[in-house]
């Protein structure tokens, strides 16, 4: 890799941790190009250069969210085990939200607050993977792989099921008495939700 590559990696990365910083603080209305550039200790035309506008630039952090939380079941096919693609996709939807929910919690403001900024995301990217995706689902329920249950609704609860330990960090912290959530904890957890949903859809990991 060039040296000018690097630079350029290094400086949207700077860019990009430190507008999801800003809008998770203060959302995209408090958010400003100005204060993302002190944060990242760049000057503010260098974000302009890369981005544009404070709305590129959200809907780029939004993109990053949700390519994180979505990844593994982008990648699974009709030929995959649904038992094991699930699984994967529950606990690493889960570690993304504990690990990272501020980001979580960005998507979430934005999608509550009505999507004004990425309407046409959610219509012109999301929907086509979110089709994809039941179609995978009906594909797996036509072999035989897993019991007949409505796709959409699958997917949806994985998502509100992981969402909450981001979006209720701080009662599931307060409740459980404690100042963070360990490994340990987080395994129980994906063991549970894991198991619920996997036995709704017919599946096991031991089959």
């Amino acid at each position: 890799m060039s040296t000018r590559k690097a630079n350029r990696i290094e400086t949207l990365a700077k860019i990009l941790d430190a507008a999801e910083i800003e809008f998770g603080l203060k959302g995209f209305s408090g958010a400003s190009l100005q204060h993302i550039a002190d944060r990242a200790e760049l000057p503010k035309a260098n974000i302009v250069y890369y981005f544009q506008s404070k709305e590129k630039l959200y809907k780029e952090v939004l993109n990053n969210i949700l390519t994180g939380w979505n990844d593994v079941f982008s990648r699974a096919t009709v030929n995959d085990d649904p038992a094991h693609v699930l699984d994967e996709f529950i606990r690493t939807k889960l570690a993304f939200s504990v690990s990272k929910g501020r980001s979580s919690r960005i998507f979430a403001m934005e999608v509550i607050g009505g999507a004004n900024h990425i309407g046409d995301y959610l219509k012109d990217e999301l929907s086509p993977w979110f089709e994809s995706r039941i179609a995978l689902i009906e594909a797996w329920i036509a072999a035989g792989k897993m019991r007949a249950i409505e796709p959409a609704s699958l997917i949806y609860m994985i998502w509100a099921t992981t969402q909450h330990y981001a979006d209720f960090e701080a009662q599931i912290l307060a409740l459980g008495g404690d100042d963070a959530m360990d490994e340990a904890h987080l395994q129980r957890i994906g063991d549970t939700v894991s198991s619920i949903i996997l036995q709704g859809c017919g599946l096991s990991l031991e089959a």
